[in-house]
């Protein structure tokens, strides 16, 4: 039951239903407390509604439980990246790739918690100064920091300050820098070096004043043809992109990555470029480079901050080139992590699908690696032994062992029903019996089955109809005869009436639950019908003549709802 209930929340987890997910995963661990994956989905699902800390404490007991298991510390370190406990996920990360150095996802996920790890914190003022759009221009805006930018030394600071933030703190002694995080930040920050400059101004002749050679003239020219050159690369970046996208139209992949390829040398600011490329890479079933292309998209993309629908785009084609390399490979776990990360990105319903083929495709490779009919019929027989000492829960193991072994086998469905009827659980039991008589409609077992249980949930004529269904393969089977007969005492005995009141009360409380029998009565002419039967006699013998209203009477006579006296 606890794999039933963890299949329910994989299966919600896989069409986006995670509170669902959390609600069956949890049930699961209810009656297997010490199933170490039954958390770590639980955590998988927690993460995905950004229950950051409900998914730490099953990661936690994840790790607890199977310390040994890679994917754990995976789960672990996703939980910290998500409360912002950048070095916790660092080192959980670390743990993982100690017991699988090759795991994609453990490796993915380091690069990214070290790269949250090296950035300011949210509210940090020198993070917000040198993450804005106009930072340059700001810069340029200011006529001190414009002469500063002539300066080559002072631009890489800049620049490298820019990626990281935390390197303000190595530069705090120039006073350009200083000077800089004043303009950016608007405020007055006074140096020495700026009451040197307002002396100088301040004593300087008229003469001076006037040079009609000033210092800062041609810088400014010179800077303002740099960001011309700038724009016009962006703008020469974006015609060989057009270029790039009207040759892989006509199917051109070579002159495609040729442009794409282009318009990287002119402008580096733009991940389309390599998503693009690596787009061509896909078609042409070059798997390798188009990974190699996505990755360096994703590592430039969060160096640029860029949008998150750009990363997740990189990261979902990366994982479709996985995807396709995972049919020889057959590692469909990095194809899944990847796909699961590019929906922390960006929730599209693409990469969902693509994530659901992913994870139905690692399914049936598990079935088909586990599939041995040998081993089937072997736990099938123990399964035989314990329900011959009527140790049902025992043997239903082993019948639920014979199916993954062999899905095919009816046989072991229909035993497993019959533990299922010995137990109680008719649901499951008319669930197995079904598909007993889907995989062979001749099999008679499978309609014994499903009758029993349909018997003893009183659906009478529903059982009748098993039944009868049963013998048009097996015309002389005892069983299915002594079923009907069964079947036929308990209709006659709803027919004359011969239930105490609370017998009758229960059934049709019941019957009101079946969607066959609120059909029924929710029917105008059978309403009709059952008037006429009271009020008008003669209407009635014509009523009794016609077989499909006299079948639907008789279903409301074994549901109790009509007695006929």
């Amino acid at each position: 039951m606890a794999e039933e209930a963890k299949a329910k929340g994989n299966a919600a987890f896989a069409g986006g239903d995670f509170s669902g997910a959390i609600r069956h995963f949890s049930d699961a661990i209810a009656l297997a407390p010490s199933n170490h994956v039954l958390y770590s989905n639980r955590s998988a699902a927690h993460a995905s509604l950004k229950n950051y800390a409900e998914a730490l404490t099953d990661a936690q007991k994840t790790v607890d439980l199977k310390p040994d298991w890679p994917k754990g510390y995976s789960r672990l370190g996703a939980a910290h990246l998500g409360l912002r406990h950048h070095r916790d996920a660092v080192s959980a990360y670390k743990a993982g790739l100690e017991l699988d150095s090759d795991n994609a996802a453990l490796k993915s996920g380091l690069a990214d918690a070290q790269a949250a790890a090296s950035r300011p914190p949210p509210n940090s003022p020198f993070g917000r100064a040198f993450s804005g759009p106009d930072v340059w221009a700001r810069l340029t805006a200011d006529p001190t920091t414009r002469a500063y930018l002539q300066q080559p030394d002072f631009v890489k600071i800049m620049q490298d300050i820019q990626k990281d933030p935390n390197k303000f703190n190595l530069h705090l002694s120039d006073q350009r820098v200083m000077h800089a995080i004043g303009v950016l930040l608007n405020v007055n920050i006074q140096t020495p070096k700026d009451d040197d400059d307002d002396d100088a101004g301040s004593s300087e002749s008229e003469e001076e004043q006037d040079d009609p050679v000033p210092q800062p003239k041609p810088k400014v020219v010179e800077l303002t043809e740099e960001k011309k050159e700038a724009s016009d690369g962006k703008e020469q970046a974006q015609k060989e992109k057009e270029a790039g996208n009207a040759a892989y139209k006509k199917k051109d992949f070579e002159t495609a990555i040729a442009h794409y390829t282009m318009a990287l040398e002119f402008d580096d600011q733009d991940i389309s470029y390599l998503t693009n490329r690596a787009a061509v890479y896909l078609e042409m079933g070059k798997f390798e480079e188009c990974i190699k292309d996505c990755e360096r998209a994703v590592e430039r993309g969060r160096e640029l901050r860029s949008d998150f629908k750009m990363i997740a785009r990189a990261l979902t084609r990366k994982g479709t080139a996985l995807f396709k390399m995972a049919k020889c490979s057959k590692d469909y776990d990095s194809v899944i992590e990847t796909f699961q990360k590019a929906l922390t990105e960006h929730r599209n319903p693409d990469t969902l699908k693509k994530l659901n083929e992913a994870e139905k495709a690692k399914k049936e490779l598990e079935q088909q690696e586990y599939f041995d009919p040998k081993l089937a019929d072997e736990e099938r027989e123990k399964g035989n032994e314990l329900f011959k000492q009527q140790k049902y829960p025992e043997a239903m193991k082993h019948y639920t062992e014979a199916i993954k072994r062999n899905p095919k086998d009816a046989k072991a469905y229909s035993n497993r029903a019959a533990c299922y009827t010995k137990l109680g659980a008719m649901p499951e039991g008319l669930k197995d019996s079904e598909k007993c008589i889907e995989l062979d409609p001749t099999f008679s077992k499978g309609y014994t089955r499903k009758g029993a249980v349909q018997f003893f949930m009183k659906e009478y004529d529903k059982a009748m109809e098993t039944y009868q269904e049963g013998l048009k393969h097996d015309p002389n089977n005892q069983e299915l005869r002594d079923g009907i007969k069964r079947c036929v005492e308990q209709i006659n005995k709803a027919s004359r009436g011969d239930f105490t009141p609370e017998e009758l009360k229960e059934r049709q409380a019941k019957a009101m639950q079946d969607p066959e029998i609120q059909v029924i009565l929710q029917d105008p002419v059978m309403r009709q019908v059952l008037i006429d039967f009271q009020e008008n006699s003669r209407a009635a013998q014509d009523h009794i003549k016609n077989p499909m209203v006299m079948n639907k009477i008789q279903k409301l006579i074994s549901a109790g709802i009509v007695q006929m006296k």
